[in-house]
């Protein structure tokens, strides 16, 4: 027998049904309004049916790289043997790849004439790859008036307004450790951006259309120890950029608790903390032995400044997998700092680009693997196929903010619209005061949701009308009985509007809500090995550099416009650098770090043996960086460090 509750949900979720079929059946009768041209947008907002979309499905034919050639290529340019004019005219290194899939797994495999077949999987599970592509709706805007941003032969970004732009301060850093897309302290010159190389790039990212509301993540090397950190902090907020973001390993923070209320009174909003685990041991890879106390003192000292925290980790199969559920349940416990947490599964380049294929296939982690590893942590609570979704699975809703909001506005709304191969992601609900959480899709139809949204949008009717019909879609797919015990209707509505700022609402925003809505994000990089042309041309992660906008995979491998652009514009050698500029501290060696380690507020969860008792498999692990790679940073450790 139902409870007065679930009685009521029921009731509520019947009426919004039938208000939502005579809504429908009226825009049946009346033409769907004009689409509106922002000022901000080169052309009108396209109806869902008219979006555009990469081709998906298995299986199909790509444009991909050899990994060897690639290499090769990038050789070639640094030296000067091929110019970066003739690089972009080229297609240098590129081979056809085929996606398919192969007992129930989906595999990427390509050959090169000179250096043979190359193959690599890309999913544990062919269906939950299926239902990622199906949960894709379609490409933004094609980029336009771009040309001094966009200039990169065909690794050129060529669709969306990007969400994040990533501009790497330095590649210097204080530590060394694998992996490490920049390959940091690892080359034998410094790049580090000035302050006006770094306000030209900013102004850069806003100079094009669509122009639009893009997170500015610093980043490195370690950004926090470029003397223009915090300037750069300022100018981004002074020029309109409203979400300020640094990717850090957060020594700086921990052992400077003033230096975190300096950053965000500069505009920092977002930290985005390397965290590989919750225990010391879980972060020795790292060569830190007191890693993830220096942690904790850091999230207190960002959390008291005001500033969130998203954890961001680094999976690799047989190092720190075990990690994940733990800290999935670290973040539930610690809401009142986090609101997310970004799992990368490795990405095997900068200083792994010439690991063996018997320790890459072994070290392979892909979004599916996640998938997996969730529903073993929950128990199946988190269900592979009904609760991911893609990450540019929220586009809709800001299609939808971009029509009801003034054509006049100065930017266009956040839109994530990458190609869905590039990772997917969980929304979960969690009680702030007992940390009961559930996947959001257990008990509101996300999927249906999203596309009530796409036919509220193309409707075009007025704003009252549009929140109307966005009210009854919102009812309508909330199922109580399926909701954790003390989320309502009600509670769900305040969750909904503190996470859009009221954008898609009333605009009001009410008081704290008992609720935290998660954000759990998989983000697959790609590598040589795994390389998609049709991923890159869709990038909503573009690094902002001297030579334009360039996407997050082909700027961190590809043919390697990292490599290409700090070479080009290095500042100096290392060793002239250490001359003038004097040597940065590095920590490593398997060392502890000296702090204050204050009493703390943050909650660790308690976590039982590994596997009901098995070894924990982050302890006494044998290193996996090859030989002659330790033999370097050991080198480089002795000469920074004397």
């Amino acid at each position: 027998m139902l409870n007065s509750k679930s009685s009521k949900g029921k009731a509520l979720q019947a009426a919004a049904n039938a208000g939502w079929k005579i809504f429908q059946g009226i825009n049946k009768v009346i033409p769907e309004g004009k689409p509106i041209k922002p000022d901000w947008a080169p052309e009108p907002m396209v109806k869902s049916y008219q979006r555009e979309f990469p081709e998906l499905g298995f299986p199909r034919q790509t444009d991909s790289l050899c990994p060897k050639c690639a290499i090769e290529v990038r050789e070639d340019v640094i030296s000067g043997k091929i110019s970066l004019e003739e690089l972009v005219k080229s297609h240098y290194a590129e081979i056809k790849a085929d996606i398919l899939e192969e007992d129930g797994k989906i595999i990427v495999r390509k050959t090169c004439e000179k250096h043979g077949t190359f193959e690599d999987l890309l999913s544990l599970d062919a269906e939950f790859s299926r239902i990622q592509e199906r949960r894709f709706y379609g490409r933004d805007f094609r980029a336009s008036k771009d040309e001094h941003v966009h200039r990169h032969g065909t690794s050129t970004i060529k669709y969306g307004r990007g969400a994040v732009l990533t501009i790497d301060l330095t590649n210097r850093c204080n530590m060394m450790c694998e992996p490490c897309f920049a390959n940091a302290n690892q080359v034998n010159y410094v790049h580090e951006l000035s302050l006006d190389q770094i306000k030209k790039i900013l102004d850069n990212a806003i100079s094009f259309e669509p122009r639009r509301v893009i997170q500015v993540q610093f980043s490195g090397g370690e950004p926090t120890i470029s003397p223009y950190f915090l300037d750069a902090c300022r100018y981004a907020k002074k020029v309109g950029y409203n979400g300020i973001q640094v990717a850090t390993n957060g020594i700086r923070f921990a052992l400077e608790p003033e230096f975190a209320f300096q950053a965000k009174q500069a505009g920092l909003s977002l930290v985005y903390l390397q965290l590989d685990g919750i225990s010391n041991e879980a972060n020795c890879h790292r060569h830190i032995s007191n890693f993830f106390d220096l942690k904790k003192q850091s999230i207190e000292n960002l959390a008291k400044a005001g500033v969130w925290i998203t954890p961001v980790t680094t999976i690799v199969n047989g190092l720190n997998e075990e990690q994940v559920g733990h800290l999935i349940q670290f973040v539930i416990e610690n809401t009142d700092k986090m609101d997310a947490i970004s799992f990368q599964p490795v990405s095997f380049t900068g200083r792994d680009e010439e690991i063996t294929d018997e320790r890459r296939h072994r070290e392979r982690y892909t979004t599916s693997h996640l998938a997996r590893e969730f529903q073993r942590w929950s128990g199946g609570k988190i269900d592979p196929h009904r609760d991911w979704f893609p990450l540019g699975a929220g586009a809709p809703l800001t299609a939808l903010a971009d029509h009801i909001s003034s054509p006049h506005d100065r930017f266009g709304g956040m839109c994530v619209s990458c190609h869905p191969d590039c990772g997917s992601c969980v929304f979960l609900v969690v009680n702030n005061k007992t940390k009961e959480y559930a996947p959001l899709s257990q008990f509101f139809n996300l999927e249906q949701f999203i596309q009530d949204t796409l036919i509220i949008t193309d409707s075009a009717r007025g704003k009252a009308a549009t929140l109307a019909q966005l009210m009854l879609s919102f009812a309508r797919n909330f199922d109580q009985s399926k909701a954790p015990e003390g989320l309502d209707f009600n509670e769900l509505m305040v969750l909904i509007k503190h996470q859009f700022h009221g954008a898609i609402t009333d605009g009001e925003i009410p008081e704290v809500s008992n609720w935290s809505l998660l954000w759990v994000g998989g983000m697959w990089f790609q590598d040589l090995w795994t390389y998609d042309f049709r991923r890159t041309e869709m990038c909503n992660v573009p690094y902002g550099t001297q030579e334009g906008e360039i996407s997050f995979c082909a700027y961190n491998t590809g043919i390697g416009w990292r490599q290409i652009i700090e070479s080009k514009y290095k500042n100096s050698s290392t060793s002239e650098w250490f001359k003038t500029k004097g040597r940065h501290k590095i920590y490593a060696g398997d060392k502890p770090i000296e702090f204050v380690n204050k009493p703390s507020s943050i909650k660790i969860p308690v976590i039982n043996n590994f596997n009901n008792g098995a070894k924990n498999p982050l302890q006494n692990q044998e290193p996996t960086i090859a030989k002659k790679v330790q033999a370097q940073k050991d080198k480089i450790l002795d000469e920074v460090n004397q």
